[in-house]
């Protein structure tokens, strides 16, 4: 596992919303399976899609009962605990992203078992000296996340709630408040993956979570098309793609190439107009 020395997850996550909004963007963040298809492809693909435009990456821990994910990521994360990637082995291929010279912020994602059953403090220190500067737990609501929200705050690390676009407004105040990094919009109800068009009150909920929030507000599920991802990045400060970029890996004969393509679309989709 890396020994990197340790950088405050926060200001690197606010540092790149900053600097992709500087630079007329709207922050691209997209998620990979770690160990999908194999370990040392999974390292060579989030390599490919740190250099291809990201301005911050989600890392998938794998889990056995991922309930808010969609088939796609069910699958890609039953092919990596086939091969033994548990939270440990995700902690040492965060590591080696570090070593090989990947900057952007790292945020894990995944379920809360595999980490209580880790050890919470543990986990976040070992993910935190790994080169982890934040994490996003779908099933851990604000109300039962008070072990992991200390941690992370002993840590300098980001803990990233996600809003649903069913909240009422007095949970919408909750969880812009307890939310730290950025605040996680979930598009749509339901699970993850590509959709064939957006929702429409997408614009409503955003303006909604922009009025309470002190975060930066990031936008994922059903986001598959540089068109999508444009007209999400004309509303929100990040965009979040996950299962069309594992979709466009799965099969491919050159897997880091495919997923450079694919983020390098969505990248030219998000600049904004002068």
């Amino acid at each position: 596992m890396s020994t990197a020395v340790k950088i405050d997850g926060l200001e690197h996550i606010a540092a790149a919303f900053r600097a992709a909004g500087d630079a007329g963007r709207t922050a691209l963040m997209p998620y990979f399976t770690l160990g999908y298809p194999d370990p040392e492809t999974s390292l060579d693909v989030i390599e490919a899609v740190a250099h291809a435009g990201a301005d911050l990456i989600e890392l998938g821990v794998p889990f056995s009962d991922p309930l808010a994910d969609g088939p796609t990521i069910q699958r890609s994360t039953q092919v990596a605990l086939e091969q033994g990637v548990n939270v440990a082995r995700c902690l040492a291929l965060t590591g080696e992203l570090r070593a090989r010279g990947v900057a952007q912020p790292l945020l894990l994602m995944g379920y809360y078992n595999p980490i209580l059953a880790y050890g919470v403090e543990r986990f976040v220190e070992e993910a935190t000296q790994a080169g982890a500067d934040g994490f996003i737990v779908p099933d851990l609501p604000p109300e039962e996340a008070d072990a992991l929200d200390a941690a992370c705050t002993a840590q300098g690390s980001a803990l990233v709630y996600l809003l649903a676009p069913t909240s009422t407004p007095a949970r919408i105040a909750l969880v812009a408040g307890r939310t730290r990094g950025f605040l996680y919009l979930v598009s749509l109800a339901g699970v993850t993956g590509a959709r064939g068009q957006l929702p429409p009150d997408l614009a409503a909920f955003v303006a909604r979570a922009r009025a309470a929030a002190h975060t930066p507000l990031a936008v994922g599920f059903g986001i598959s098309t540089p068109a999508q991802a444009r007209a999400v990045g004309a509303l929100a400060d990040g965009v979040i793609v996950g299962s069309a970029l594992v979709d466009a890996v799965t099969g491919a004969d050159d897997p880091p190439g495919a997923a450079a393509d694919f983020v390098a679309g969505l990248w030219r989709a998000l600049e904004r107009p002068a």
